[in-house]
């Protein structure tokens, strides 16, 4: 067995290294020729690899590397997470999404219509997490969100009750509320502590948009590769 999956990556640059392809001397080799290729300029490699005692790993079988020399580029932006409301529910969640591939963005939620104009114009497939300190603006937030009908994951936080209340508010309001999440994180244990529940949030929220469901497209799986950076 190898030690990661079939099509997974890792960047390798002078002086540093992104991602992962399964540790240990295997990943050595992977850096050591990567880095050779840069300083000899070259620009496409393999390696096929025995996993073996001889290279401190015993889980047989062989791995084949692809490596590929990629020119300097800004990393693509994330999927955008909209956060509204910057207590301290609102800035934990920014910090637990920002080491994750999603752009996360605080909103200011003090001028109504600022916050309405951010929901409109937001991409599809965007996420929105409502956390306003004012139980009408967080409907009137989640009303809008929910009428686009493209949200990627669209949550508030809150009680049963809340949720029962705003139930009946999108009744009247002629909107479809079974795609909003709340209250938010239900499925872990339930704390209070504003980093926890962000930490769970941040999961939650990932694991809906990389869900098939909110990823219908499969791509083909490409074999395990190395990406050289400049």
């Amino acid at each position: 067995s190898t030690p990661r999956e079939e099509g997974a990556e890792m960047f390798v640059g002078r002086d540093a290294v992104s991602g992962t392809i399964g540790g240990g001397h295997l990943e050595y080799m992977a850096i050591d020729r990567a880095r050779q290729m840069l300083a000899r300029g070259e620009t496409t490699a393999s390696l096929d690899i025995p996993l073996g005692p001889e290279i401190g790993q015993c889980c047989g079988g062989r791995v084949e590397l692809g490596f590929d020399r990629s020119p300097p580029s800004p990393p693509a932006p994330g999927r955008p997470v909209l956060i509204f409301g910057a207590g301290h529910v609102g800035r934990a969640l920014a910090v637990a999404l920002s080491p994750l591939p999603l752009s996360p963005r605080l909103i200011d939620t003090r001028a109504d219509e600022l916050a309405l104009a951010e929901i409109r114009a937001a991409p599809a497939g965007a996420a929105y997490v409502i956390l306003t300190h004012d139980h009408a603006l967080d409907f009137m937030l989640a009303v809008e969100v929910l009428r686009r009908g493209d949200a990627g994951y669209a949550g508030m936080i809150g009680s049963r009750s809340k949720r029962a209340t705003f139930l009946n508010h999108a009744a009247r309001e002629g909107v479809d509320a079974q795609a909003l999440v709340c209250p938010i994180a239900t499925s872990f244990p339930r704390d209070k502590r504003p980093e926890v529940i962000a930490a769970f949030a941040a999961a939650e929220i990932l694991s809906c948009l990389l869900a098939p469901s909110c990823a219908p497209v499969e791509m083909p799986t490409p074999a395990p590769s190395v990406l050289l950076v400049d």
